[in-house]
């Protein structure tokens, strides 16, 4: 108790913004958005975010923040998922007739939350333990090569999983492997575009945290959250 408890200034923002996506990504990852031959579905169009946010996380706050957030977010989606099934459940107005397009979208999130949970599990796991240890390797130089390499083993990972549990059976394995393919290039792309604008973030915020984390003697056991 009388251990004095360190205050980060935009954690918990950070933590709210990445919550958000995540949640939302679930609720819209039932489309599948057609640009020429790629097949990409709305969730792989937010999630590239969350893995930035997750390299924030990682390199700003170390891995242990990293891995509360990530637990944060999948209570927050199985919330989501619980009480959207709930309140399809209860019974429509007369006078209401959305009942079955409201079901659609909702039925099918306890699957895209599961999925997302596994994929996310494995990919954001690995992306923050490839992220933690490059950081140790390089030294904290080079942040590029981090954030992307990091991003090249997570989302491979996440891809992969996810489109299998979350269109396998429903989908022919054709589409699914155009699934992969394009969300996985896309991803990957997204989190290169994005690395000028991950320096900008991390430096400020390293600036004003009055951080720069390294995980030596870290245990990367996920299920600890303790920072």
């Amino acid at each position: 108790m009388t251990e004095k408890t360190r205050v980060f200034k935009y954690y918990d923002l950070l933590a709210s913004i990445f919550i958000v996506v995540l949640v939302i990504s679930n609720l819209v990852g039932q489309k599948i958005c057609a640009f020429g031959p790629f097949r990409v579905s709305g969730a792989q169009l937010l999630f590239p975010i969350t893995y930035i946010f997750g390299d924030i996380f990682t390199e700003v706050y170390g891995y242990g923040g990293s891995r509360r957030i990530i637990w944060i977010g999948f209570l927050a989606n199985a919330l989501m998922a619980g009480l959207g099934n709930l309140i399809v459940a209860l019974p429509a107005a007369p006078e209401w007739k959305n009942q079955e397009a409201f079901a659609i979208v909702f039925h099918q999130v306890p699957r895209l939350v599961l999925a997302s949970l596994i994929a996310y599990w494995c990919g954001e796991f690995a992306n923050s333990f490839v992220m933690a240890k490059m950081k140790i390797l390089t030294s904290g130089r080079h942040l590029w090569t981090r954030t992307v390499g990091s991003t090249v083993v997570g989302q491979a990972v996440d891809t992969f999983v996810l489109m299998i549990i979350a269109f396998g059976g429903s989908l022919n394995a054709s589409l699914i492997a155009n699934l992969i393919v394009s969300g996985y290039l896309g991803k990957v792309l997204y989190e290169v575009l994005a690395t000028p604008f991950t320096y900008a973030i991390v430096n400020g915020l390293k600036r004003a945290e009055g951080l720069d984390p390294f995980d030596y003697g870290t245990h990367f056991n996920p299920f600890i959250t303790k920072m």
